[in-house]
């Protein structure tokens, strides 16, 4: 069996949540490296005695050697993240813990567990199962190409039974039977097959037939019942569910549909708001589909734009306009490499979940629907910040006085934001008491490529921004009247392969009076 050492337990310290960046997750194959050494170490001490620990040290410096090549291609795959993630917690409480703790001395097992904090934990497990249940769903990928590892064109490990059983094992419990049935009855294939049983059948079968039973096949669920009970006669609860689903079966009609064995029924479980059109929008977007084409696409221009800037005057911005009204348009080539480079280097040992305004508490929390890790740089921080920002102001024409700092994100496995606006609507209080007023515009810079997904969407403009390093995405969030523009609501799709980083700067209403001056009309 591959032993990749994973480290994390239930109670380990630390605050976890390395699925939510993928540049945090992948500081931890460093950490395995370091392992690696350690136990090195110790074998050349006590090398006949700890034949098994050489062992685990060959497996993980040659893992994290593979996956060092290349971390953003390695753990960009969700397929790779998942099992790395794994590896740190379920078999690591099956297997590693035990090897190390029976040594007889504990100077290894201290070394390791001082370790801890920089890797996954089971939090870090149930993000990366979410997320690739996510993946699924957004990009309609199917569950037996997942489980061969092939994902958006990159091939990764091959899933064993055991692994498709935990997926599923994970959306079981979060009472979401739709992807536990599809995870369980991957698992159950690949039982079937494997010369080495990795998860045990019937428990397999218990899971699968139940999921299929809260989905409403009581006959296919009956059925998987009896063979459980072939398998495992006196098994007390399948001996209660065989009674119960023939009860259900006699008493219900004939003709109701309860899923014979030939028909699986199986329908997506969607809350109101992820069954109605903005959210199917969104995910459309994110597979590349066109649901809305525009009617003044042959409008649409490029530019060399200076605004009689010094900054710009030897040096135009390159733009390409998107859409006229709301306006929205791109600078191609408009941040260097160096420049993210440092950005990236001044961000990654502060970056921290991300969170979001709730409207009723007016306080900032996190949510699923927001799965990534950001944090701010200022003037301060680097006189390239600061040329950055007034390169920005040079651009947008806009004034950056009143402006936040940039905002630094990295998104992690299946890393995403759902639809939202950037600006505060009249019912909110979130830029309340600044004296700076609402966010007026808002740039973007993508400061990576990202190889597969993790587009920008507009989905009531019907428009899509996938990332291009260097590139940064523009748009007013508000009509000259201060009014707000309901149609840039936007989303990040799900990151499918690669690591995603982009930079924010929200720029605010207040000393715009005389760079953006209200228009004519009150309606403008």
């Amino acid at each position: 069996m591959f032993l990749l050492l994973m480290l994390a337990s239930v109670a380990a310290p630390g605050s976890g949540e390395l699925f939510s960046s993928m540049a945090h997750l992948q500081t931890a194959l460093y950490t395995e490296r370091d392992i690696a050494k350690e136990i090195r170490h110790y074998i050349y001490e006590e090398r006949e005695r700890l034949e098994k620990l050489g062992q685990l040290a060959d497996e993980f410096e040659k893992h994290s050697a593979m996956a060092l090549e290349d971390p953003d291609k390695y753990m960009g795959n969700p397929v790779n993240a998942f099992l790395f993630v794994k590896h740190f917690t379920i078999d690591w409480d099956n297997d590693i813990d035990v090897v190390i703790k029976n040594n007889s001395r504990n100077e290894l097992y201290r070394k390791v567990e001082g370790m801890r904090e920089q890797l996954p934990t089971y939090e870090d497990l149930t993000g990366a199962v979410s997320a690739l249940l996510r993946l699924q769903d957004t990009y309609k990928l199917e569950t037996t190409e997942l489980a061969r590892g092939n994902v958006g064109g990159v091939t990764s490990p091959e899933l064993s039974a055991a692994e498709c059983f935990e997926v599923g094992r994970q959306a079981y419990v979060g009472q979401d039977y739709y992807h536990a049935i599809m995870w369980m009855q991957e698992a159950y294939e690949k039982v079937v097959h494997e010369k080495n049983e990795t998860a045990p059948k019937t428990v397999v079968l218990d899971y699968l037939q139940f999921s299929l039973y809260k989905q409403g096949n009581v006959r296919r669920a009956l059925t998987l019942t009896n063979e459980m009970l072939t398998l495992t006669p006196d098994h007390n609860r399948a001996q209660g569910n065989k009674e119960y689903y023939e009860r259900v079966l006699r008493e219900e009609d004939e003709n109701a549909k309860r899923g014979d064995d030939g028909e699986v029924i199986n329908k997506r479980q969607l809350d109101e708001y992820r069954s109605g059109e903005e959210y199917m929008a969104y995910e459309a977007l994110c597979r590349n589909e066109t649901i809305k084409p525009y009617k003044y696409q042959h409008r649409l221009y490029c530019r060399y734009k200076s605004n009689n800037h010094p900054l710009l005057i030897l040096s135009p911005a390159k733009e390409e306009v998107l859409y006229l009204n709301p306006y929205l348009s791109v600078f191609h080539n408009s941040i260097s490499d160096r420049e993210i480079k440092l950005i990236q280097r001044l961000a990654t040992p502060r970056l921290g979940r991300a969170t979001v305004h709730n409207p009723i508490t007016g306080k900032l929390e996190t949510a699923n629907y927001r799965v990534s890790k950001s944090c701010w740089l200022s003037d301060y921080d680097s006189p390239d910040i600061a040329h950055i920002n007034k390169r920005i102001a040079a651009t947008t024409g806009l004034n950056m006085e009143t402006a936040e700092e940039l905002q630094i994100a990295n998104y992690g496995i299946g890393g995403q934001y759902e639809p939202h606006f950037d600006f505060a609507r009249k019912e909110e209080n979130a830029f309340q008491g600044l004296g700076t007023g609402n966010r007026i515009a808002t740039l973007m810079f993508y400061l990576s490529d990202v190889q597969a997904g993790g587009a920008t969407v507009f989905p009531y403009l019907g428009l899509k921004v996938f990332p291009e390093k260097g590139k940064a995405v523009f748009w007013y969030n508000l009509y000259k009247n201060g009014e707000g523009i309901y149609d840039t609501r936007h989303a990040a799709c799900p990151v499918l392969v690669g690591s995603k980083w982009v930079t924010n700067k929200w720029i605010h209403e207040r000393g715009q009076e005389f760079h953006r001056p209200c228009g004519l009309r009150e309606s403008e």
